[in-house]
Protein backbone atom coordinates (compact mmCIF):
# COMPACT_ATOMS: atom_id res chain seq x y z
CA UNK A 1 0.00 0.00 0.00
CA UNK A 2 0.94 3.50 -0.67
CA UNK A 3 2.20 5.42 2.46
CA UNK A 4 2.68 9.29 3.29
CA UNK A 5 5.92 10.20 4.82
CA UNK A 6 5.77 12.07 8.09
CA UNK A 7 8.70 13.58 9.52
CA UNK A 8 9.03 15.18 12.74
CA UNK A 9 11.72 17.94 12.93
CA UNK A 10 14.29 17.92 16.35
CA UNK A 11 16.43 20.17 17.24
CA UNK A 12 18.01 21.05 20.43
CA UNK A 13 15.82 21.48 23.77
CA UNK A 14 12.86 20.26 21.79
CA UNK A 15 9.65 19.65 24.11
CA UNK A 16 9.76 15.37 24.48
CA UNK A 17 5.89 15.09 24.04
CA UNK A 18 5.53 17.87 21.25
CA UNK A 19 7.75 15.36 18.85
CA UNK A 20 6.71 11.84 20.98
CA UNK A 21 2.89 12.42 21.02
CA UNK A 22 2.37 12.47 17.44
CA UNK A 23 4.96 10.16 16.65
CA UNK A 24 3.41 7.66 18.86
CA UNK A 25 -0.36 8.24 16.73
CA UNK A 26 0.87 8.32 13.74
CA UNK A 27 3.02 5.24 13.88
CA UNK A 28 0.44 3.44 15.88
CA UNK A 29 -2.24 4.03 13.07
CA UNK A 30 -3.30 1.24 11.27
CA UNK A 31 -6.14 0.57 8.93
CA UNK A 32 -6.96 -2.31 10.26
CA UNK A 33 -8.40 -2.82 13.75
CA UNK A 34 -6.86 -4.41 17.08
CA UNK A 35 -3.33 -5.68 18.64
CA UNK A 36 -2.43 -7.78 16.16
CA UNK A 37 -2.69 -5.38 13.05
CA UNK A 38 -0.10 -3.39 15.31
CA UNK A 39 2.30 -6.34 14.91
CA UNK A 40 3.62 -5.43 11.26
CA UNK A 41 3.85 -2.43 9.09
CA UNK A 42 1.00 -4.29 6.52
CA UNK A 43 -1.49 -2.13 7.39
CA UNK A 44 -0.30 0.97 8.11
CA UNK A 45 -1.00 4.71 6.36
CA UNK A 46 1.89 6.52 7.69
CA UNK A 47 5.92 5.92 7.43
CA UNK A 48 7.37 8.15 10.55
CA UNK A 49 10.38 9.26 11.02
CA UNK A 50 12.58 11.85 12.43
CA UNK A 51 14.93 14.61 11.13
CA UNK A 52 17.55 17.15 12.34
CA UNK A 53 20.30 18.98 10.64
CA UNK A 54 22.85 16.42 11.49
CA UNK A 55 22.70 13.26 12.14
CA UNK A 56 24.27 13.59 16.01
CA UNK A 57 22.40 13.00 19.35
CA UNK A 58 20.06 15.50 20.08
CA UNK A 59 18.91 16.92 23.99
CA UNK A 60 15.83 17.00 24.24
CA UNK A 61 14.00 18.90 27.16
CA UNK A 62 14.66 17.44 30.68
CA UNK A 63 18.23 16.21 28.88
CA UNK A 64 16.52 12.93 27.32
CA UNK A 65 19.06 12.32 23.92
CA UNK A 66 17.55 11.14 20.91
CA UNK A 67 19.15 10.10 17.59
CA UNK A 68 17.13 11.63 14.71
CA UNK A 69 16.95 8.47 12.21
CA UNK A 70 18.38 10.92 9.03
CA UNK A 71 19.70 14.19 8.63
CA UNK A 72 17.94 16.98 6.14
CA UNK A 73 20.13 15.84 2.98
CA UNK A 74 19.70 12.28 3.47
CA UNK A 75 15.79 12.15 4.37
CA UNK A 76 12.93 11.06 2.40
CA UNK A 77 10.86 13.85 1.04
CA UNK A 78 7.98 14.27 3.56
CA UNK A 79 4.41 14.45 2.78
CA UNK A 80 3.23 15.76 6.23
CA UNK A 81 5.80 17.90 8.02
CA UNK A 82 5.45 17.94 11.85
CA UNK A 83 7.52 21.30 13.68
CA UNK A 84 7.67 20.54 17.25
CA UNK A 85 8.20 23.74 20.07
CA UNK A 86 10.01 23.77 23.13
CA UNK A 87 12.95 26.00 24.59
CA UNK A 88 15.02 25.21 21.94
CA UNK A 89 12.88 27.30 19.45
CA UNK A 90 13.87 30.41 20.32
CA UNK A 91 17.45 29.46 19.10
CA UNK A 92 15.64 28.75 15.71
CA UNK A 93 13.63 32.06 15.10
CA UNK A 94 17.07 33.66 14.36
CA UNK A 95 18.69 30.63 12.43
CA UNK A 96 18.78 31.24 8.85
CA UNK A 97 19.84 27.91 7.78
CA UNK A 98 17.13 26.40 9.62
CA UNK A 99 14.19 28.89 8.63
CA UNK A 100 15.45 28.48 4.65
CA UNK A 101 15.51 24.49 4.63
CA UNK A 102 11.80 24.99 6.90
CA UNK A 103 10.46 27.55 3.48
CA UNK A 104 11.54 24.25 0.83
CA UNK A 105 10.61 21.66 2.86
CA UNK A 106 7.32 23.16 3.08
CA UNK A 107 7.40 23.52 -0.23
CA UNK A 108 6.74 20.68 -1.34
CA UNK A 109 4.63 18.70 1.51
CA UNK A 110 1.28 17.63 1.36
CA UNK A 111 0.34 19.28 4.95
CA UNK A 112 2.27 21.48 7.30
CA UNK A 113 1.53 20.73 11.10
CA UNK A 114 3.38 22.34 14.13
CA UNK A 115 3.28 21.60 17.67
CA UNK A 116 3.09 24.06 20.79
CA UNK A 117 5.60 26.88 19.66
CA UNK A 118 6.29 25.23 16.68
CA UNK A 119 4.23 28.06 15.17
CA UNK A 120 6.59 30.87 16.18
CA UNK A 121 9.31 29.30 14.07
CA UNK A 122 6.46 28.38 10.87
CA UNK A 123 5.82 32.60 11.47
CA UNK A 124 9.16 33.27 11.20
CA UNK A 125 9.94 31.48 8.57
CA UNK A 126 6.59 33.57 6.59
CA UNK A 127 4.47 30.26 6.45
CA UNK A 128 1.46 31.46 8.97
CA UNK A 129 0.56 35.07 7.06
CA UNK A 130 -2.72 35.61 7.05
CA UNK A 131 -4.01 32.46 8.52
CA UNK A 132 -5.61 31.94 11.70
CA UNK A 133 -3.15 29.92 14.08
CA UNK A 134 -2.57 29.10 17.45
CA UNK A 135 0.83 27.72 19.91
CA UNK A 136 0.89 28.10 23.66
CA UNK A 137 -0.70 29.92 26.06
CA UNK A 138 2.09 31.52 27.13
CA UNK A 139 3.17 32.36 23.50
CA UNK A 140 -0.16 33.71 22.10
CA UNK A 141 1.70 37.58 22.10
CA UNK A 142 4.88 36.38 20.42
CA UNK A 143 3.09 34.79 17.77
CA UNK A 144 0.97 37.86 17.07
CA UNK A 145 3.80 40.25 17.14
CA UNK A 146 6.08 37.68 15.30
CA UNK A 147 3.69 38.13 12.20
CA UNK A 148 0.50 40.56 12.94
CA UNK A 149 -1.39 39.19 9.96
CA UNK A 150 -1.71 35.75 11.31
CA UNK A 151 -5.11 35.67 13.16
CA UNK A 152 -4.12 34.03 17.04
CA UNK A 153 -6.85 32.02 18.44
CA UNK A 154 -6.14 31.70 22.22
CA UNK A 155 -9.11 29.02 22.69
CA UNK A 156 -8.67 25.80 20.27
CA UNK A 157 -6.52 23.00 21.34
CA UNK A 158 -5.82 22.21 17.07
CA UNK A 159 -7.00 25.10 14.36
CA UNK A 160 -6.48 23.86 10.67
CA UNK A 161 -6.25 26.75 8.43
CA UNK A 162 -4.45 24.64 5.87
CA UNK A 163 -1.41 24.71 8.20
CA UNK A 164 -2.55 22.83 11.46
CA UNK A 165 -0.98 24.58 14.14
CA UNK A 166 -2.00 23.25 17.84
CA UNK A 167 -1.49 24.33 21.60
CA UNK A 168 0.60 23.32 24.13
CA UNK A 169 2.74 19.71 24.75
CA UNK A 170 -0.23 17.60 24.74
CA UNK A 171 -2.27 18.94 22.23
CA UNK A 172 0.45 17.71 19.54
CA UNK A 173 -1.57 14.58 19.89
CA UNK A 174 -4.83 15.83 19.18
CA UNK A 175 -3.33 17.64 16.47
CA UNK A 176 -1.77 14.39 15.10
CA UNK A 177 -5.38 12.13 15.52
CA UNK A 178 -6.85 15.33 13.68
CA UNK A 179 -4.41 14.69 10.58
CA UNK A 180 -4.89 10.77 10.89
CA UNK A 181 -9.09 11.82 10.83
CA UNK A 182 -8.45 13.83 7.76
CA UNK A 183 -6.39 11.29 5.41
CA UNK A 184 -7.78 8.39 7.22
CA UNK A 185 -11.22 9.13 8.18
CA UNK A 186 -13.10 8.94 12.19
CA UNK A 187 -13.34 5.39 12.36
CA UNK A 188 -9.49 5.00 11.94
CA UNK A 189 -8.22 8.27 14.20
CA UNK A 190 -10.72 6.88 16.93
CA UNK A 191 -10.02 3.00 16.55
CA UNK A 192 -5.88 4.63 17.31
CA UNK A 193 -6.94 6.57 20.38
CA UNK A 194 -9.00 3.42 21.53
CA UNK A 195 -5.86 1.51 21.16
CA UNK A 196 -3.34 3.90 22.92
CA UNK A 197 -5.89 4.99 25.40
CA UNK A 198 -6.19 8.12 24.37
CA UNK A 199 -9.68 9.69 24.79
CA UNK A 200 -10.05 12.04 22.21
CA UNK A 201 -11.46 15.36 23.24
CA UNK A 202 -15.14 16.27 21.35
CA UNK A 203 -15.01 18.87 19.02
CA UNK A 204 -10.92 17.98 18.08
CA UNK A 205 -11.63 16.31 14.76
CA UNK A 206 -12.19 18.39 11.20
CA UNK A 207 -14.43 21.07 11.37
CA UNK A 208 -17.67 21.23 9.96
CA UNK A 209 -17.15 21.72 6.22
CA UNK A 210 -13.69 20.38 6.77
CA UNK A 211 -10.47 22.45 6.48
CA UNK A 212 -10.59 26.32 6.06
CA UNK A 213 -8.50 26.22 3.37
CA UNK A 214 -6.40 24.03 1.01
CA UNK A 215 -3.08 22.39 2.10
CA UNK A 216 0.14 24.50 1.49
CA UNK A 217 2.19 22.92 -1.30
CA UNK A 218 1.45 20.08 -3.65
Amino acid sequence: MSRRNVAILLFPEVEVLDFAGPFEVFSRTRLDPGVESRRSEETAPFRVYTVARTGEPITATGGLRVIPHFDFDEAPSPDILVIPGGFGTRALLEDDGMLAWLRRAAGGVELLTSVCTGSLVLARAGLLAGRRATTHWGAHDLLEAIDPSISVDRESRVVDDGVVTSAGVSAGMDMAFHVVERFCGKDVADETGRYIEYPRLPGAGLPAGGPGRAPTGR
